[in-house]
This record gives structure tokens, C-alpha cells and sequence, in this order.
């Protein structure tokens, strides 16, 4: 197996793996874990200041909340109370924060099975 590049933290889940590898995973982790989702966490593509995720792929209960979720990431991530953080569903919805992961995965996940979820700070908007 090739060694682990620096660019590939950078390429999309989506261009590193075919989508009948990444269907096939969804199959796998939805008959082992019935009651979790499986979501892709990925940093805007532009995004400069902050830093990338130890990992890309979670798997979250159907009740937490968007804003739990929210939470758990910016612990993640290490940010201050000032740094903003946005969540962007499939690379362009944002949600309320009330809604809840079960709700937002029935509403927006992919072809594929998994969720995706981009973050970024405020600075993409402007």
C-alpha cells in the first residue's frame, strides 16, 4: 500500500473513493450500527483558517441534534468561543440547529448513503 500523501487530506472523499467502494461502506456500517448515521465531515475547500479534522468520517445518532453536533466538532476543531464555525449540508444547505441528524440525513444524504457536511469559518461568506 502506497504511503499516505498530503494531498489526499485535501481531495474530497467523494474523488478518493468510486461510489460503489463508498455504497458498499454505507451497507457496512448501517447493518453493524442500525441506529447511527454515517456522515462526512469535510473543511471548505477555500477555507484557510481553520485547521482540518483528525478524521472525516463519523458516525451520529438519529436524535442528536445539528447544533449537538455543532458542539462536538467545534471541540473538536479546538475553537475559541470567538471563531465562527458554519455548517454547509451537501455543500450548500444550512439547517436549523434544532433539526435533528436523523431529519437531515433523510432530507440530504447522497446517492451513496453517507451525509455530507462541509464547515467553514465566517470569512466564506464574505
Amino acid at each position: 500500500m502506497p504511503p499516505y500523501e498530503k494531498s489526499m487530506e485535501i481531495m474530497p472523499f467523494k474523488q478518493r473513493k468510486c461510489l460503489a467502494t463508498r455504497k458498499d461502506e454505507v451497507c457496512n456500517i448501517r447493518s453493524k450500527f442500525p441506529n447511527k448515521l454515517p456522515v462526512i465531515v469535510e473543511r471548505y475547500l477555500r477555507e484557510k483558517k481553520l485547521p482540518l479534522l483528525d478524521k472525516t468520517k463519523f458516525l451520529v445518532p438519529n436524535e442528536l441534534t445539528l447544533g449537538q453536533f455543532l458542539s462536538l466538532l467545534r471541540s473538536k476543531i479546538a475553537l475559541e468561543a470567538s471563531q465562527a464555525l458554519y455548517l454547509l449540508i451537501s455543500g450548500r444547505n444550512m439547517s436549523c440547529l434544532s433539526t435533528s441528524m436523523g431529519e437531515v440525513y433523510s432530507q440530504f444524504r447522497d446517492p451513496d448513503g453517507f451525509l455530507y457536511i462541509t464547515y467553514a469559518s465566517q470569512d466564506m461568506f464574505g
